[in-house]
């Protein structure tokens, strides 16, 4: 199909949805049309003449240029993601082609950009993403979905819940969501890990201490149930909890009061509590390293969190969650995962569940700049058969990693450190540190 010879150009420009804007060999605007003017939210009458990056604000406007890039190697970019900033900041997510602009003779003249506004389908695809997410909990497993099921009725109650799951199964997601879900959502909600404290340590940090209740108690501190006055108070890895301190919990947990360290008289707290575990209590109490009373009173209501080797049919959407997360903490613009990558990581069995796949996906990050994370791009002991680890360069500490990960960012574009920082998402400072160490290969 051709045009009539005698309908303008710029007619038909001005007609298409897409923004359009051409460029002389300067980087002047000399066309702007109508769709480039209601997305960008600039007059023509302003964007004419003036730079293109000053104009558009893109992503790649330091260093990256698509157009730059088709002016050099003569040929096209189609269909790239970026975003622009328009004039009153406003980030807009949009898709861009390009092209050199050529004379009768063959020479470059300029160029020719056209972007595609995807603002409403970044939104449909949170309305999507919305669907499969259940505060911050994502997925559609019928696993998930029974848990999703009976959570507002068990946030609605005042009863102590038992988070029971391997670990990375994401059990401070779920207390956090039966606390914003509760009565009691307008408190406090703080976190204990009392695995993770010395047991002299955690009777102070859970309860308190009075002034003078040891050498060095100069003034009252009041303990993480205090903090939580009229909210939720979260224990992680209650099964790893001391004998003496179960007894003070399982009082707190009977009568609502309990005794800060050099304290005279109990206090009352108005505390719900939530615990969790990824160890067999019942195989605890068995053997007398867990009291069985208070075994009990945490038991008032249970809820076993599945692994995501039973949940496979969330891995699709957490990997689309992780990437979008690690895309805008790190302001890259990776798509996600090729069908090899994603086959790889379905077959996976995740001895360390979705914290395991989180982390999988932030090493991919280091070594994939853009596009789509590839094979090699995962860790190695995913990789299928035994392969030579100077096959894919992903031997070494993660130190090493990330050092040659910036000498080849560097190599890419061609010495320009910035470029290099932007395509890795790390600062300047990073990167002169990876850089400073001259055992790279």
């Amino acid at each position: 199909m051709s045009f009539p010879r005698n309908l303008p150009l710029e007619e038909v420009f001005a007609s298409i949805a897409d923004g359009l804007f051409t460029v002389d060999a300067d980087w002047n605007v000399t066309y702007f049309n109508e769709s480039a003017q209601r997305i960008t939210g600039i007059p023509a009458a302003e964007a004419l003449g003036r730079k293109c990056w000053d104009v558009l604000r893109s992503s790649l406007c330091d260093g990256q240029c698509a157009m730059a890039h088709c002016i050099r190697r003569g040929d096209r970019v189609v269909n790239k993601s970026i975003f622009i900033v328009r004039g009153d900041g406003t980030r807009v997510p949009v898709s861009i082609s390009a092209s050199a602009l050529r004379n009768a003779d063959g020479e470059v003249v300029g160029g020719v950009e056209t972007f595609r506004d995807l603002t409403e389908i970044h939104v449909m695809r949170r309305k999507v993403e919305a669907l499969y997410r259940f505060e911050d909990i994502v997925g559609r497993s019928p696993a998930l979905e029974k848990l999703f099921g009976i959570l507002p009725q068990v946030s609605a109650s005042q009863a102590t819940t038992l988070l029971l799951g391997p670990s990375g199964t994401g059990k401070e997601l779920f207390a956090r969501a039966i606390h914003s879900l509760s009565p009691r959502k307008g408190g406090p909600f703080v976190a204990v890990n009392c695995g993770a404290l010395p047991d002299t340590l955690l009777e102070s940090e859970l309860f308190g201490y009075k002034a003078g209740a040891f050498t060095d108690a100069r003034t009252d501190k009041p303990g993480r149930i205090a903090l939580a006055e009229g909210g939720t108070v979260f224990l992680d890895e209650i099964g790893d909890l001391p004998g003496n301190l179960q007894v003070k919990l399982l009082r707190f947990l009977q009568e609502k009061t309990y005794e800060p360290l050099g304290g005279l008289a109990p206090v009352k707290a108005d505390v719900r509590v939530v615990a969790a575990t990824n160890r067999d209590l019942t195989a605890r109490v068995a053997e007398g390293a867990f009291r069985q009373d208070l075994y009990y009173r945490l038991n008032v209501v249970t809820l076993r969190l599945p692994p995501l080797s039973e949940r496979r049919e969330d891995i699709p959407l957490l990997t689309d969650h992780f990437v979008n997360e690690f895309n805008a903490i790190q302001g890259k613009h990776v798509r996600g995962l090729s069908e090899d990558a994603l086959h790889l990581l379905m077959r996976h069995d995740y001895p360390g569940n979705v914290r395991e796949l989180e982390n999988i996906l932030e090493y991919a990050f280091i070594l994939c700049a853009k596009g789509f994370i590839q094979v090699e791009h995962l860790p190695e002991y995913l990789h299928p058969g035994d392969r030579p680890v100077s096959d894919n360069g992903l031997g070494g500490s993660m130190e090493e990693i990330k050092r040659r990960a910036a000498h080849r960012a560097l190599e890419r574009n061609n010495g320009r450190k910035m470029a290099a920082c932007r395509e890795l998402g790390i600062s300047k400072d990073t990167l002169r540190r990876l850089l400073a160490d001259d055992t790279h290969p």
